[in-house]
């Protein structure tokens, strides 16, 4: 007898999907350039295979029972499955990665990367891109949990094995509210104990364990978290909250008087930001990973990948 796995290949499988698309055996028929009696043969032999009937026949129309949909529905993700083995099998035979995955810390510009990606794209590799948001810690996380291959914006250094980095740049930040928020006309430096009074606007750190970093928090102050850089500075342009912004995000603001910088007691933050990838020992990178690390030897594209940012 003709088991299941004889008979379930991922030509019939395909049949099955050709058929529900044609709508009926004889356009599936007309499609494959075969008659319907081969169709309809090839048809039994998996309903005999599974002991199941795959096809309501009693109507003209190709109508499949629950038992056909459900087959429809798993031999479109096994054939999937199949076309992502052969990606793989690509990969090691070509030297492209099936996927890239580069995590995105908040301070960097998004513009910048569209257009690398623009640029990749621009060759027809057959790596996908998947780009991953991420801030502070969670950026370097990202790559250490194996969820990212790529990070752009690590502010803190990796003795892990197989993890390594290059500097980006530096990153100053100013202390700037709206200018109809109270401390915009309190006298300088700013005191602590008067900085303290009023909330406070902090990015979450997206790290998945442990407590993760802050910048520029006072013990006892108010906070208002949010996801992104970009919606810190936004909630500090709605005079929600103060807080520390990087200069290269906040200076298009600052020039047209929508933010005000404020001296403080404690020195003006500068913050070396890097880019990190992951590499297996012995082994050269991807050939996508190694398009990107090639893009990223340019100072050009690293000075815009941290200042050029749109305005809000």
């Amino acid at each position: 007898m003709t088991s299941a796995r004889d008979v379930l290949t991922p030509d019939a499988l395909a049949l099955l999907q050709t058929i529900a698309q044609a709508g009926s055996f004889a356009a599936a028929a007309r499609t494959l350039g075969v008659v319907p009696s081969a169709l309809s043969y090839r048809v039994r032999q998996m309903e005999d295979a599974l002991d199941v009937l795959l096809y309501d026949r009693s109507s003209r129309q190709a109508r499949l029972t629950e038992a056909g949909l459900e087959l429809l529905r798993e031999g479109a993700r096994l054939l999937e499955d199949i076309d992502a083995v052969a990606n793989r099998v690509k990969r090691v035979a070509t030297g492209w990665e099936p996927q890239l995955t580069i995590a995105i810390d908040s301070i960097i510009s998004k513009a910048t990367v569209m257009e690398l990606c623009a640029a990749f794209f621009a060759h027809n590799p057959p790596t996908r891109i998947k780009l991953r948001d991420e801030t502070l810690s969670g950026t370097l996380d990202a790559l250490i949990s194996g969820q990212a291959d790529l990070a752009l914006g690590v502010t803190e250094a990796s003795t892990q094995a197989g993890i390594h980095s290059k500097p980006l740049g530096e990153v100053s930040f100013v202390y700037a509210m709206a200018p109809h928020h109270p401390l915009a006309q309190a006298p300088e430096p700013l005191k602590d104990e008067l900085v303290r009074q009023h909330r406070a606007v902090a990015v979450a750190d997206t790290i998945s364990r442990g407590g993760g970093m802050t910048i520029g928090l006072l013990g006892g102050q108010d906070v208002f978290t949010v996801a992104t850089m970009q919606d810190k500075l936004d909630a500090q342009l709605r005079g929600l909250g103060s807080g520390f912004v990087p200069q290269c995000m906040a200076r298009a603001f600052i020039e047209t008087g929508r933010l005000v910088v404020k001296k403080m007691e404690r020195p003006q933050a500068l913050i070396r930001v890097n880019y990190a990838w992951r590499r297996v020992a012995k082994s050269p990178p991807g050939r996508a990973l190694q398009w990107w690390l090639e893009q990223l030897e340019s100072p050009t594209t690293r000075t815009a990948l941290l200042e050029r940012h749109r305005g809000v």
